[in-house]
């Protein structure tokens, strides 16, 4: 049985800049890709699942206190739609992209 890991309360997820955010977020899209590439679903939807469940909670706990904050959130909106509708239909090309898009974060954070 293929358990998820636990998904961060708000509080701490709130803590995390928006670019330590979408770099999580992005290990996640990654491991999706990475799985439905591999033919193997059931590992696919667990890491779609995470993906969703910290997409949500990024969104849920907003941006407070940033001047761009509505311009964030409507692009991390933006990528869940096009993220839900590549899963969905299998679409490893446009899954890839997104693991690249988000790596970017994971590579400025890393700096």
């Amino acid at each position: 049985m293929n358990t998820l890991p636990k998904i961060p309360d708000e509080e701490k997820w709130a803590s995390l800049s928006f670019m330590e955010q979408m770099a999580n977020i992005g290990s996640e899209v990654g491991r999706t890709a990475k799985w439905v590439a591999k033919e193997k679903p059931s590992m696919a939807e667990g890491a779609f699942i995470r993906a969703l469940d910290l997409i949500d909670l990024t969104i849920k706990v907003g941006r407070k206190g940033q001047s761009n904050r509505y311009d964030m959130l409507r692009e991390l909106c933006t990528c869940r739609g096009v993220f839900c509708d590549a899963y969905l239909k299998k679409e490893t090309k446009e899954l890839n992209g997104l693991d690249k898009y988000f790596g970017h974060f994971a590579r400025a954070v890393r700096r």
